[in-house]
């Protein structure tokens, strides 16, 4: 084998190839968003709620009731964040853990019946 020859398989199994780390990329989201489901399965609420329909007019009944103190009369936020586009930042099953969970203080803990967490749904959707 020549110098030159030598000199190029080296040069080849030691230069870094895009498509390599694209790759390892790929398969470390793969198995972080595995990981993820597995670890952490939907809870029956929720599945429940995701599985029936809502109704806007009283999503907006039961805001006004629950929500419009803290987030506003328009959902512009006041002591709570806005949520105009919640749903585009916010998968339905996170909205429902947000609203039943009470982990950010100062969001009180509230958990609707299954069809008023859907009709909710149904009006942040819209906002």
């Amino acid at each position: 084998m020549s110098a030159v020859t030598t000199t190029r398989t080296t040069e080849l199994l030691t230069r870094r190839s895009p498509i390599g780390w694209i790759l390892a990329g790929l398969i470390l989201v793969v198995v972080v968003s595995a990981a993820y489901w597995l670890l952490h399965p939907m809870d029956e609420y929720t599945r429940s709620v995701l599985s029936l329909s809502g109704n806007e007019v009283r999503g907006r009944s039961i805001f006004v009731m629950n929500c419009v103190d803290c987030h506003g009369q328009w959902a512009d936020g006041k002591v709570g964040p806005s949520l105009r586009n919640v749903s585009e930042r916010l998968s339905p099953a996170r909205i429902v853990t947000q609203v039943v969970s009470g982990k950010t203080p100062p969001m009180p803990q509230f958990q609707p019946e299954p069809q008023e967490m859907a009709d909710l749904l149904s009006y942040l959707k819209q906002l």
